[in-house]
């Protein structure tokens, strides 16, 4: 097939004899999503797992700077690994043609072409079809606010915004790149130099990612030239391997109307596929209240007197990131969580609804912001990547778990490779790290299968727990080292999840749960992490209902009240 160079080449009639995926029967919060780096996954090689647990990933420092091999092949040889999991839902990094030197995928050369060292446009069709017939959805990373380190500045040398300056582009670094042909335009670039301050405004939405070179993001017609020529190309990827979502990388850097425009086009697009449940979340680090901006496809904001949707479906939870590891390894007491959880509640959003509009994770492939670069797994047992995977499976939201995480991985240095590390052994062609058999690996899949089965965990209510040493005198958890307990109610129907943070202790206390007419042989019973049943008890007034549970240090226990004899 001849190459596309220009957007006016591209024809979005839906491709003869494909059959779109339609499949509408979940929805998007009961989704549990694996994100993994193209480049890191696996690749083409046949290989098998190592006997033992991971722990740490494949590559050293020098190594994990370059391009490892990882390829789109390698995804769908692994496909069922992933499956087995329990994942529904696959989010790939970026895939299009690459600067030489980047290996992640955010350096954009070519928007019309898979990168070759990952596969081709055919591999890529194959890995979701293939997905589909799992009945997993597949999503890809875009970048919509900058493209590649495709030119340059005077006597190719960094430049700095100053004061909004714009800056002359003094050349292409390819005679045929960037792609399409309609980019090799220095208009449609900001031209304003590096970003020093992230969050500074206006320097933060019109400055440079580094080497990487943000488009116009202001309402002036070249921006709105450059929204239309990205529309068209991500339109064209829809059409060509059926895709069922994109993520939108640094939507913050990213003008309102353009994100606006772009959603709207995207979905409509779809819409006009068959496909009703695109989805589109976005990459957005920030307080609680730039999130409430931006969270559901219908959530309005005014931008220069105007109404405009956002049209994102949800974005990612970096507010419970930030908050949540140290809760789980007991270094922090859950206040901070529990207060996150109860604002929730405060702004109507405390309901099993909110699980719409946020995708929940424990580690991720940059951590921004932060100067020490680790994993989930860096000093975490392995109860508590356990319970961290578990937390996000039961509570509020969409789950998204980082490739790795399920063996253990803890990446650890000052460079964002050391978080990237391989599954596959870069010293021979035999071993990965893809073990199904591990504590890790079993534990999640099961905590997932129950999450699919129950309609609690995916729609209910959340509510965080008080609990007692004596059954008598009730509190949220105050101190790091404790138990914490939250549930999801539906109805009729609670699901309780109760955590003993302490590495060291056993504690027994009493956990509130939900207020019921009292029966002879009303129980909870064990759906993980315990056996057996545990009886309801009753204060004197009849006021409060409680469990009693005795739990061993890193206990991760998970009962119901509705099961089958």
């Amino acid at each position: 097939m001849k190459p596309i160079w220009s957007i006016n080449d591209i024809d979005l009639t839906p491709k003869s004899g494909k059959k779109y995926w339609k499949n509408c029967h979940r929805e998007w919060r009961e989704e549990f999503i694996y994100f993994l780096l193209v480049d890191r996954f696996h690749d083409d090689n046949i290989r098998k797992p190592m006997n033992k647990p991971a722990l740490h990933g494949f590559g050293n420092q020098d190594q994990l700077k370059k391009f490892c091999g990882g390829t789109l092949r390698g995804i769908i040889n692994n496909l069922d690994y992933i499956s087995s999991l329990g994942c529904t839902a696959l989010w790939l990094s970026p895939l299009f043609e690459n600067n030489p030197e980047s290996y992640h995928g955010y350096a954009i050369q070519n928007y019309l072409a898979v990168d070759k060292r990952f596969g081709t446009k055919e591999d890529l069709e194959e890995l979701v079809d293939r997905a589909h017939k799992l009945d997993m959805r597949v999503f890809l990373d875009v970048v919509l606010h900058h493209s590649g380190n495709n030119w340059f500045y005077p006597d190719d040398q960094p430049y700095y915004y100053y004061n909004g300056a714009t800056f002359p582009l003094a050349g292409w670094r390819s005679d045929d790149r960037p792609i399409p042909i309609e980019l090799r335009d220095p208009e449609l670039y900001g031209r304003k130099g590096q970003i020093r301050n992230f969050d500074a405004y206006p320097e933060t939405r019109e400055g440079d990612f580094q080497d990487l070179k943000s488009f116009r993001m202001d309402d002036s017609p070249e921006a709105r030239y450059v929204q239309d020529i990205l529309i068209g190309c991500h339109c064209y990827w829809i059409k060509e391997v059926d895709v069922d979502g994109f993520r939108l990388d640094a939507v913050k850097h990213m003008g309102e109307g353009a994100i606006s425009r772009f959603c709207s086009h995207i979905r409509e697009y779809a819409y006009s596929l068959g496909k009703k449940n695109f989805f589109l979340f976005g990459e957005l680090v920030g307080s609680e209240e730039l999130y409430n901006k931006y969270i559901g496809p219908k959530t309005t904001v005014s931008v220069d007197g105007q109404n405009i949707y956002y049209g994102l479906n949800s974005v990612l939870d970096f507010p419970l990131y930030h908050i949540l590891a140290d809760v789980i390894k007991g270094k922090a007491s859950p206040e901070r969580l529990i207060e996150r959880y109860q604002s929730l509640h405060a702004n109507a959003l405390g309901r099993g609804e909110f699980g719409e509009f946020l995708v929940t994770f424990l580690d991720n492939h940059d951590q921004v912001g932060q100067s020490i670069k680790h994993r989930f797994g860096k000093d975490a047992t392995e109860e508590q990547i356990i319970a961290g995977v578990g937390f996000l499976l039961c509570a509020l939201g969409t789950p998204c778990i980082y490739y790795g995480t399920e063996q253990g991985f803890d990446g650890s240095g000052e460079d964002d490779s050391t978080i990237r590390e391989t599954m596959f052994n870069l010293e021979d062609q035999a071993t990965n790290a893809l073990n199904k058999s591990g504590k890790m690996y079993q534990s999640i899949s099961q905590i997932a299968s129950l999450r699919k089965q129950s309609s609690v965990l995916k729609f209910g209510h959340m509510h965080m727990r008080k609990l007692s040493t004596d059954g008598v005198n009730f509190h949220l958890p105050e101190c790091a080292k404790c138990l914490l307990a939250f549930s999801r109610v539906l109805f009729d129907q609670e699901i309780v999840v109760v955590f003993n943070t302490s590495p060291e202790e056993e504690r027994e206390e009493y956990v509130t749960v939900k207020q019921q007419p009292i029966e002879k042989k009303r129980y909870y019973k064990f759906l993980f992490g315990g056996s057996g049943k545990v009886k309801v008890l009753e204060n004197t007034e009849g006021t409060r209902q409680f469990i009693k549970l005795h739990l061993k240090p890193m206990q991760f226990v998970i009962l119901s009240n509705q099961f089958k004899e």
